[in-house]
């Protein structure tokens, strides 16, 4: 563990949580980037997750427009000055970032796979433009290890270095660990890492296996440039721990309604950093949250991991329909639970049919409403609750674009 609160008894992490949290919401409210977002809500009524869901969800393209009139940081922040660094994403936005502190908390992760002082830790991230690299450098400096800044690119060097220096931690994307294990057998070089930190992508069970059959133990964590460390594993195939620096909430995507442990959502996490705070940020990704506890010892909340984009906004007979708009849908309706859209072609046409999880609701009756609330005429099929897969997906593009 990297430090006592990652095992705290979870009565604790939320009396300490009620402490914290109004102060960041005050924060955030003094901010004038969040404008009249924030501007009724009293903070210290705020004191944990249920009362996070009373706020409004903050999203990236609200902080590209901010950052357009108010650059670098669109009113969320103090001014540029009192950072570090600061950092480019693609839209463009801007992220602040310290250098010193473990700033973006991926020190638990890097502590959860084994890295620690004594370690030679090869850090493939880049470090140009994106927070990716230094998030890494600081997180080091926290556990202790020594860092080989290596970032993307030049393999054969990469390999040349990591054998002459012996590195033995790998940090960076999960594939490109193959590739530097393919390319040092290739050149008949003996490479000695014995344990992986990766993130940026998906690690797939058999590149996994593949790395522990290396002797190369693997855990990857969710992490992003506005946010920083989100989640990470302790242990494979037990989900992802929820860092102790943020609160996360899964919610019905196109809503700010928090989702029942298990089903699917988006990920919607609010900070706990004085200096950014970010209150109900969505990051565009699915995910769920699994029940019990891990048995690292580890407390806090689990996600199922990554497990898709939230953003299913799809365009049909040239009108948008909008994963807001089917939960406005269901809004509609007691008794209907929850609606799934499905988009197909026949005979050059798109066609919409409306798929409704309801108990004593006509499909006409559902039909009827469709122009006003999707502003698309379609079929809706009324089916028995429970029966819609649960994968956080409201609206399914089944059109072939080949």
């Amino acid at each position: 563990m990297l430090d006592d609160l990652e095992t705290r008894d979870p009565e604790r992490r939320a009396a300490d949580l009620a402490a914290i949290l109004p102060e960041q919401i005050a924060r955030a409210k003094a901010m004038p980037g969040y404008g009249q977002a924030l501007a009724e809500i009293d903070p210290a009524r705020i004191v944990g997750v249920k009362d996070l869901a009373t706020l409004p969800v903050f999203r990236k393209s609200d902080l590209a427009e901010l950052q357009a009139a108010n650059a670098p940081f669109g009113g969320l922040s103090d001014h540029i000055s009192n950072f570090s660094h600061v950092f480019q994403s693609p839209g463009p936005v801007y992220e602040p970032g310290q250098i010193e502190g473990d700033w973006w908390r991926m020190g638990r992760f890097l502590r959860a796979v084994g890295i620690g002082r004594g370690d030679i830790l090869q850090n493939c991230f880049s470090y140009h433009m994106t927070p990716a690299g230094q998030m890494v450098e600081a997180a080091a400096r926290a556990v202790g290890a020594t860092v080989f800044p290596a970032g993307t690119g030049q393999t054969e060097l990469q390999v040349q270095a990591a054998h002459h220096l012996g590195v033995t931690a790998y940090v960076g994307t999960p594939d490109y660990l193959k590739t530097l294990l393919d390319a040092a057998e290739a050149a008949g070089l003996r490479l000695r890492i014995t344990k992986a930190a990766v993130s940026g992508g998906a690690l797939f069970p058999s590149l996994r296996a593949g790395y522990e059959a290396a002797g190369i133990a693997c855990l990857q964590a969710y992490a992003t440039a506005d946010l920083g460390n989100v989640a990470y594993e302790t242990v494979p195939d037990q989900g992802l721990i929820v860092d102790e620096g943020i609160v996360v909430e899964v919610v019905r995507p196109g809503t700010g309604d928090p989702v029942p442990v298990g089903e699917v959502g988006e990920v919607v996490v609010t900070t706990l950093t004085p200096e950014y705070p970010l209150i109900r940020f969505a990051t565009g990704d699915l995910s769920a949250v699994l029940p019990g506890v891990s048995t690292c010892g580890r407390t806090n909340m689990r996600l199922k991991g990554w497990m898709g984009r939230a953003d299913q906004t799809t365009k049909v007979r040239g009108m948008f329909v909008r994963p807001e708009q089917v939960a406005a849908l269901v809004a509609r309706f007691d008794g209907l639970v929850r609606a799934r859209v499905v988009v197909s072609r026949k005979d050059e046409k798109d066609e919409m049919l409306v798929e409704a999880e309801a108990a004593g609701i006509a499909a006409s009756a559902i039909e009827s409403v469709l122009p006003d609330v999707l502003k698309v005429r379609g079929k809706v099929s009324v089916v028995d609750p429970g029966t819609l897969p649960n994968d956080g997906r409201v609206i399914v593009d089944e059109r072939s674009y080949d």
